[in-house]
């Protein structure tokens, strides 16, 4: 069944977010791969275009999105197996209600926006709690002056608001984005937004 999503699934492209790549070029550049792999949760996966990139460089990933129309569509990637063996696990799931184990990596790309205010701040400190020492969160924050920003059930932050949640993080990409652009299916909208790649400390 279709779902209000089905049009950006359409329209979505297939590379993976620079967030995602800077974080991954990060982890390369560090101590290789340890023992059994290295794990990330991609929440909000969409139909997997940060997934995908993951599975291909070997790494185990726990894909998670809140509409099945999305798993249904990351399950039937062509592209799924091209990396080998690398093993992929899946839940339809709202942030707020979403399990996950302890990651490497916590990846969320133009998805935790859609989380609901009066839930962000919860979900957010699991995403920190859940790092392991070492590991980094990747993704986008929405800014207040965001074209969405009147929507009630989406989270916004000022640059402030923003550099406070990253606050004990080591911070190693933090990029203010402003401008007018389209959705990824053709809509005209006001963009701002923070791009992020933040590290927890090893102390």
């Amino acid at each position: 069944m279709s779902t209000k999503w089905t049009r950006y699934y359409d329209a979505a492209g297939e590379q993976a977010r620079d967030t995602l790549l800077f974080a991954l070029e990060r982890f390369d550049a560090g101590a290789g791969a340890k023992e059994g792999g290295l794990f990330a949760v991609d929440l909000g996966c969409g139909t997997g275009r940060d997934t995908v990139e993951l599975l291909r460089r070997g790494w185990r990933v726990l894909a998670i999105d809140a509409e099945a129309e999305a798993i249904q569509r990351l399950l039937g990637r062509g592209d799924l197996d091209s990396g080998g063996a690398a093993p992929l696990a899946t839940q339809v799931a709202r942030f707020e209600n979403a399990g996950w184990p302890e990651a490497d990596l916590i990846n969320s790309s133009y998805a935790l926006p859609f989380c609901p205010p009066n839930q962000f701040s919860a979900v957010w400190h699991r995403v920190v709690a859940s790092l392991r020492a070492g590991g980094r969160f990747s993704g986008h924050l929405f800014g207040d002056r965001d074209g969405w920003a009147t929507q009630p059930d989406m989270s916004f932050q000022t640059r402030e608001d923003a550099e406070e949640l990253l606050r004990g993080l080591e911070v190693e990409h933090f990029e203010e984005v402003e401008e007018d652009g389209e959705t990824a299916v053709g809509d005209p909208k006001h963009w701002h937004l923070f791009q992020v790649v933040a590290r927890k400390r090893t102390r």
